[in-house]
């Protein structure tokens, strides 16, 4: 058996609060908001210095990814479902004969199909993933981003970093 190493993260400041409407199928869920708690693990070779990488720098970076979902509506662009319009300062939703406008300050649009757990994992691990690619942690390997939604319940992403 190799040898491996992580580090996990996880605690009250990294979390953010949201509203979304998930899609499922071709319903739209009604407008409601979580209050997500974000665990990230990283996994790589140890370094000269008996690290796999520092606790802060996974937490400034989860935080960081953090900031810019907390207090928002995140909206999902590539949503097949939806029809989505843009203007100069709000975000026009319509579905199914119903319309939502949201003023534009107060949302986060990602490219993502629809705002499930997962898919804000997923959107965390390549925000994550920036800052470790961008500072040289050459070690790292793996990261898995874990976002739980409420108690009991939260959609994981888990990849390479190269």
């Amino acid at each position: 058996m190799s040898e491996s190493f992580a580090v996990n993260v996880n605690a009250v400041k990294l979390r953010f609060a949201s509203a979304h409407m998930a899609t499922l199928g071709k319903e739209l869920e009604p407008l409601h908001g979580h209050n997500y708690i974000v665990s990230c693990t990283v996994e790589g070779d140890i370094t000269d210095d008996e690290w796999v990488i520092d606790f802060s720098v996974i937490k400034d970076s989860v935080r960081d990814a953090c900031k810019i979902l907390d207090h928002k509506f995140i909206l999902q662009k590539n949503s097949s479902i939806l029809e989505i319009k843009e203007t100069s300062n709000e975000w026009q939703i319509m579905h199914d004969g119903q319309k939502y406008l949201f003023p534009k300050n107060d949302v986060v649009a990602l490219n993502i199909k629809n705002t499930t757990a997962e898919n804000l994992a997923k959107w965390l691990f390549y925000s994550i993933k920036k800052d470790i690619l961008t500072n040289n942690y050459s070690n790292i390997h793996k990261m898995t981003i874990e976002v739980e939604e409420m108690p009991g319940q939260s959609g994981i992403y888990k990849s390479k970093l190269k």
